[in-house]
């Protein structure tokens, strides 16, 4: 197998200085026996955002029922939901002394609704145990089920995210099983929601994409309600032989954001290791700001 290309510069990290936030911060996950998408996802922000007790909890087990290449989260038949995670949720988010968070999940196909009423009884568990709490919901796409998203959106987030991920040329190789057009269906329901979230999406870059594509999906995107865009570099996981194309230098997302904006996308965040959970907050502050 050919070596993966060596890392540029600055995709290199350090540790942070308060190490003992971020083994706080791990410890209390571990013992209530929450997943994340920062360790089952092998995310390059993890130590950061644990040192800032910021953390993305995976919901609904730590195996997915799709395999998608670009994702480190182990597929595998899904087991039994876990009736307490909503509450344990909860505590640790209280007891880590929380205002944000972001409440992700695997997919799972084998599930009649795909999980959606396991999220949003944990939103409003969370309401519930953590006043003042800020709730951003990353969601799968339901397999196309919109009453699903309803289902997560009558729980009242604060913000309704779904990834886009990548343009549409490379959905079969990067996202086999989900669907473009639905994806845009999801950003659209949520934008017309009587609660008014705020609508976000996100897309890696440096998988081959051409500028065109790019800026025809920034294109699709605000023209289907979204209001927030996180643009970030897709990092090869150690199993995946989905390959990196091309280490974009921060000066080229610089770039990207500028031109998203321009086409009508107003909260834009954009780096190497821009995720959509990384600092997630920053992008509702600002837009509670105006």
């Amino acid at each position: 197998m050919r070596e993966r290309a060596r890392l540029p510069a600055w995709l290199k990290k350090g540790w942070p200085a308060d190490v003992g936030v971020y083994r706080q911060t791990s410890a209390v996950i571990s013992e209530l026996g929450l997943n994340t998408i920062c360790e089952s996802g092998a995310c390059p922000n993890r130590v950061e955002c644990y040192a800032a007790s910021h953390t993305t909890i995976l919901l609904m087990g730590s195996k997915c029922t799709r395999r998608c290449p670009f994702c480190d989260v182990p597929f595998a038949p899904a087991g039994e939901l876990d009736p307490l995670e909503p509450v344990k949720t909860a505590w640790a988010l209280r007891r880590l002394g929380m205002k944000y968070v972001v409440l992700t999940s695997v997919t799972r196909d084998d599930l009649a609704d795909g999980g959606s009423a396991h999220i949003a009884a944990t939103v409003r568990r969370v309401r519930e145990e953590v006043p003042g709490i800020r709730i951003e919901v990353l969601i799968p796409d339901f397999a196309g089920r919109m009453e699903s998203v309803d289902e997560v959106l009558a729980a009242v987030p604060d913000v309704l995210s779904h990834n886009m991920e990548t343009i549409p040329r490379l959905y079969r190789a990067v996202r086999p099983g989900a669907s473009f057009e639905a994806s845009l269906d999801i950003l659209a329901r949520a934008r017309a929601a009587g609660a008014h979230p705020m609508v976000k999406s996100s897309l890696m870059l440096g998988l081959g994409e051409e500028e065109e594509e790019v800026l025809s999906v920034f294109d699709e995107l605000a023209s289907h309600g979204c209001e927030a865009l996180c643009l970030g570099q897709y990092l090869q996981p150690p199993t995946s032989r989905l390959r990196v194309k091309e280490y974009l230098a921060p000066e080229r997302f610089f770039y990207y954001r500028a031109r998203a904006e321009e086409r009508g996308i107003p909260w834009v965040e954009a780096g190497p290791f821009v995720r959509t959970s990384y600092r997630a907050a920053s992008l509702l502050e600002k837009r509670n700001a105006r």
